[in-house]
């Protein structure tokens, strides 16, 4: 039932695991090098989100990114996929404490969305980031695959990335 992907490319070596963890989650799990406020506000600035969330080697383009992180705030996602249309994502945050903890629905599935959770938390200067992706039913969960979340392991170097770039051009 568990499967489990992990992952060392890149410079900054950190380790990616993913893992199906009931038959409706997936527990996706990264140390990242940034203090957590640093990596919240890369989750919840869009100028930030679009610079890291999308996996270069998928070949997708971040069209739009409009996020207002603030409980019962949208956000809305639009991309490029190759089709006439461009594939949006979308969905309310339900929960955000600065720092720690920030969850939003997936409403692109209609009721077969998931909720996801993200957690952060210090570790030295470090911040362990936990994203859960909770599915309303096992057949949701089956119907969506893991695809999404084994991404993340790409989309977590590109993170790790971007911290290195931000803290390169302030001098530290």
């Amino acid at each position: 039932m568990s499967a489990r992907n992990e992952s060392e490319r890149g410079a900054v070596k950190n380790r990616t695991t993913v893992e199906r963890t009931s038959d409706r989650e997936v527990v996706v799990t990264r140390m990242i090098n940034g203090p957590p406020r640093i990596v919240f506000e890369a989750f919840t600035r869009a100028e930030l989100f679009k610079r890291w969330w999308v996996p270069k080697s998928m070949g997708m383009i971040l069209l739009s990114c409009e996020m207002d992180a603030r409980v019962g705030g949208k956000y809305r996602l639009e991309f490029d996929v190759g089709a006439p249309e461009p594939a949006a994502f979308f969905g309310t945050y339900v929960e955000v404490q600065p720092n720690s903890r920030l969850a939003w629905t997936n409403d692109e599935g209609g009721e077969g969305g998931s909720v996801t959770t993200v957690t952060f938390e210090d570790k030295g200067g470090k911040t362990l980031v936990v994203l859960r992706e909770k599915y309303p039913s096992k057949e949701a969960l089956d119907a969506a695959g893991t695809g999404a979340a084994e991404a993340m392991v790409e989309t977590f170097d590109q993170l790790d990335e971007l911290l290195v770039a931000l803290g390169e051009s302030s001098g530290q």
